[in-house]
C-alpha cells in the first residue's frame, strides 16, 4: 500500500488549477468586448479531423467590437465559417478572402443579466472544487493522524493552513467573478 503523504504546496497548486479553470471558462463568456477568447472553445472540422481554431487561424482584435480571424489555409475558410455559425456564440461571420470578420453586437440589459448568472454558475464550480481539494487535504491529515504518522497537534495546525488556503482561493473566486460581473454589466 502506497504511504500517504501531506503536502500543503500540492493542495495550493490544486486550488489554483481551479481559479485557472474559472478564469478560461469566463474568459469564453460574450460581453460587449472582442477577445480572441471567444472563438478559442470553438472546433473546426480540419483535414478529417477536429483541430481548436488556434490550429488553422490567427485570431486577432483590430477594433474593440470586431474580432478578424486570418484563416491559413484558403480550402479551410468555409469550415472556419462553419464552425462559427454552428457554435453557440450567435455571431454572424463576414467572409473577405481567406479573413473573417465577426462583429460583436451590443447586448441588452437582459443579455447581461443571463451572462452574469452563468459566470455566478461557473464561480461555483469553482468554489466547489476548492472545497474538494480541502476535503482530500483533511482526509489525508486525519489518516495520517490516525496512523500515528503525525501528533494530533500537527494535524489540527496543518487543517487550519488548509482551511487558510481554502479561504484565501475562495476570496480569489470571489475577486475573479467581480471583475468579470463588471466587465460583462459595462455598456
Amino acid at each position: 500500500m502506497a504511504t500517504l503523504d501531506f503536502d500543503l504546496g500540492d493542495i495550493k497548486r490544486r486550488m489554483q488549477g481551479a481559479i485557472a479553470s474559472l478564469s478560461k471558462d469566463l474568459g469564453s463568456l460574450r460581453t460587449g468586448r472582442a477577445t480572441p477568447s471567444l472563438v478559442e472553445p470553438i472546433n473546426v472540422e480540419a483535414y478529417g479531423s477536429m483541430m481548436p481554431m488556434a490550429g488553422v487561424a490567427t485570431v486577432s482584435v483590430p477594433e474593440p467590437r470586431l474580432l478578424s480571424i486570418s484563416v491559413w489555409d484558403r480550402s479551410m475558410v468555409t469550415a472556419v465559417e462553419k464552425a462559427i455559425r454552428e457554435s453557440d456564440l450567435g455571431l454572424n461571420p463576414m467572409t473577405e478572402g481567406q479573413t473573417i470578420r465577426l462583429r460583436i453586437p451590443e447586448m441588452n440589459e437582459q443579455r447581461r443579466k443571463e451572462m452574469v448568472k452563468v459566470a455566478h454558475k461557473y464561480a461555483e464550480e469553482a468554489r466547489v472544487a476548492v472545497r474538494h481539494v480541502r476535503r482530500d487535504g483533511l482526509d489525508i491529515l486525519k489518516k495520517l493522524e490516525k496512523d500515528g504518522a503525525i501528533s494530533q497537534d500537527d494535524e489540527k495546525r496543518q487543517a487550519g493552513d488548509v482551511q487558510k488556503a481554502t479561504d484565501d482561493a475562495i476570496s480569489e473566486v470571489d475577486q475573479v467573478l467581480a471583475s468579470k460581473e463588471k466587465e460583462i454589466m459595462q455598456v
